[in-house]
């Protein structure tokens, strides 16, 4: 089994390790353009210095209506594209790769950001900068607006939206692609019965509510031939009659068949008040069951916080590689501090950093 610090390669571009900065979004950009500022420079960059092998942007909208908040960056503009350049160059220069996770926020869009607006709850109105949301079925999100059913146009103009978000993403310089299909978020609904209630060829059997995110990742790799892409999945609800990890697993297959090369584990966010039992790599068992029965390359996510678990998930084959999202937060070294531990000699330590390095 490859070890945690054994680099990886997808369609030609190479990660340095397996430990790699999960989308985290930051609610940072305060003047609701959806345009990446220098909080987004030093949060990416400092992972990047970090050691992480790859380093993905907080989930960046396709689309106005797309954004979780209005705080949230976005691809959609040639402005905000031009914002990530710098960004993206920076990461690749301290020997990252600088991936981007494009998202919809489906029926979960226009909320109030997570910091800054303590006490206010539900959707954001439209005279404060929020929007009408959209989702596969008029079903709100407990406590959200209902959202607008999206019609067969309107699921064309989705399917556009990450195409141009995808052209974009190339010319900012972006190497990795992920599509957000977890969480709630638009891709997300369509693929759970319990945000489905479409009776068209969109909604009912597994294929058709897999036909969006097929579409969606037929447009990026038509867009996007070269770069790898990953499709982040909720591998469960959490709730009898939702998404399971054996409809993940299967769609996984379908998705690889249609372009995907890589898949990000995670799970939930469909339903509110769901009791998920947390402990520490709650979620490793979902990425171990799709890697096992799909044969698909997964990553695993969620508490992992010690270097001796996140090795102990990749060389005992049930992940191919770990993100790290509140770990990283806490220690943005993370990497570095897991390699001396380890006992692992790597040679990506920042030589502006090198007198800080730990003694054996």
């Amino acid at each position: 089994m490859p070890s945690l610090f054994d680099p990886l390669t997808l369609r030609g571009v190479t990660a340095r390790n397996r430990i790699w900065a999960s989308p985290m979004c930051q609610y940072s950009v305060l003047d609701q353009s959806g345009v990446p500022n220098t909080w987004h420079l030093v949060h990416l960059g400092s992972l990047a210095t970090g050691g992480s092998g790859i380093v993905f942007s907080e989930a960046t909208a396709v689309s106005p209506e797309g954004r979780i908040s209005p705080q949230d960056t976005g691809i959609w503009t040639d402005e905000q594209r031009d914002a990530w350049s710098p960004i993206v160059a920076f990461i690749e220069e301290q020997g990252a790769v600088p991936g981007i996770q494009l998202a919809h926020a489906g029926r979960k869009a226009s909320t109030w950001a997570a910091w800054g607006f303590e006490g206010r709850t539900g959707t954001v109105p439209e005279s404060e900068g929020g929007c009408r949301t959209v989702a596969p079925s008029a079903v709100a999100f407990e406590g959200y607006d209902v959202p607008q059913e999206l019609d067969l146009a309107g699921i064309d103009k989705v399917v556009d939206d990450f195409r141009s978000a995808t052209r974009r993403s190339i010319e900012a310089g972006f190497r990795v692609l992920e599509l957000h299909a977890a969480h709630g978020y638009l891709l997300h609904e369509f693929l759970s019965p319990i945000s489905n209630r479409r009776t068209d060829e969109y909604g009912g059997s597994l294929e058709n509510r897999a036909r969006l995110l097929l579409r969606v990742i037929a447009a990026v790799r038509e867009e996007a031939p070269d770069a790898p892409l990953f499709v982040r999945f909720s591998a469960s609800d959490w709730t009898e009659g939702g998404w399971d990890e054996h409809q993940t697993a299967t769609v996984a297959t379908w998705a690889q068949d249609a372009g995907a090369d890589f898949f990000d584990i995670s799970s939930g966010g469909i339903q509110a008040g769901i009791r998920i039992p947390l402990e520490p790599g709650y979620q490793v068992p979902f990425a171990h069951h799709v890697r096992s029965t799909s044969d698909v390359d997964v990553s695993a996510v969620g508490l992992i916080t010690t270097p001796q678990q996140a090795a102990e998930i990749v060389e005992s084959g049930q992940a191919d590689a770990v993100m790290l999202a509140r770990e990283l937060l806490r220690d943005p070294h993370f990497p570095l501090r897991a390699a001396h531990e380890l006992g692992v000699e790597i040679g990506y330590w920042p030589p502006q950093y090198l007198r800080a390095r730990w003694r054996r």
